[in-house]
């Protein structure tokens, strides 16, 4: 016997959210679409990622309906994930993601909620922010919480980030500094970019970003030389 078919789609126009709430929700049901119902959070992760490098092109690059298009796409991955949770044990749902995402964020911010807040520097929120999220995690080391899964040079700067802002900032120089016996050339590489990483974390630059940007304009310049190249060669 074959699935009723899907009730329409009957979220108001003019709430987006909610008409993308329902949209996904129509494609995951049964009666929607197929590969989207066979999709599970570990699937979807390369996806999840994926958008995140495309928002982050956009952004870098100045396009602005790219950056649109790419923020359509990360929140597709957010509805997609608490889709999947609704069905699953211990359920939640994209409004409890939002709930729980209001209630950190009022948490997180006593300068702007609180009653009779004052106003902060940034470095006075840095510190108050690490004390809120060390209580709320319960964390035992400044790098509970920086994820193996991000690229090195970026993970090497949240790092040297989180141990600076915990005032271990010296530990993390001691052991740059401190002699290798023999170091391989991987070795001596490995302390070469290190040591990148801290002076651009030194200056206040994003390590990741400039690289990103010194790779667009080595990639044009290639791009240029082949339409040079390419215009340059006879007709067969």
């Amino acid at each position: 016997m074959s699935a009723p078919a899907p009730e329409p789609v009957t979220a108001p126009t003019t709430d987006g959210l909610r008409a993308a709430v329902a949209v996904m929700d129509r494609l995951y049901s049964p009666g929607g679409c197929p590969w989207d119902r066979e999709q599970t959070h570990a699937s979807l992760v390369h996806y999840l990622l994926e958008e995140a490098h495309e928002l982050a092109e956009a952004i870098e690059t100045g396009d602005r309906a790219g950056m649109r298009e790419e923020l359509g796409d990360l929140l597709l991955q957010v509805l997609f994930h608490a889709r999947i949770a609704s069905e699953e044990p211990d359920p939640f749902t994209v409004d409890d993601v939002a709930a729980d995402l209001v209630a950190k964020l009022v948490r997180r911010h006593p300068h702007v909620f609180a009653e009779g807040a004052d106003a902060a520097t940034t470095t006075d929120l840095h510190a108050q922010w690490d004390a809120i999220k060390k209580a709320e995690k319960q964390r035992s080391s400044v790098l509970e919480g920086v994820s193996h899964t991000q690229g090195a040079l970026a993970r090497a700067q949240k790092v040297l980030s989180r141990t600076r802002r915990g005032g271990l900032g010296g530990v993390a120089e001691s052991a740059l500094a401190a002699p290798v016996p023999g170091p391989t050339a991987p070795e001596r590489l490995g302390r070469e970019l290190l040591a990148l990483v801290v002076q651009a974390e030194a200056d206040g630059i994003d390590a990741e970003a400039a690289l990103r940007a010194e790779l667009r304009r080595v990639e044009g310049a290639i791009t240029a030389a082949e339409t040079t190249a390419s215009a340059g060669t006879p007709p067969a």
